[in-house]
């Protein structure tokens, strides 16, 4: 997930929603975490925020107007695969 977020930076997808509601809950879940015993669980948690964080600040960073995209064409984003397949005018992929 991450690998393909940095190469492709195409992060319209991605609920800002879900995003921002999974940091506030892993900065609450810290609370707990950190008050045990250092140990695995430490570990784990902290590659699951470090990922939800950099997941939320790439979203911040390369979100896009829904009208224009950065090379001056118009954004065609559609709904689940159809993302980055573009139709002719013919109706021809």
């Amino acid at each position: 997930m991450l690998v393909k977020a940095a190469r492709t930076r195409d992060l319209a997808s991605y609920s800002p929603g879900n995003l921002v509601l999974s940091n506030v809950a892993n900065a609450v879940h810290s609370v707990y975490v950190f008050n045990l015993p250092a140990g695995p669980i430490w570990a784990l948690h902290m590659a699951y925020v470090l990922a939800s964080a950099l997941m939320l600040a790439w979203w911040l960073r390369y979100r896009q107007t829904a009208s224009t995209r950065s090379d001056g064409g118009t954004a065609v984003h559609g709904e689940g695969s159809a993302v980055g397949i573009h139709i002719s005018e013919k109706g021809e992929l």
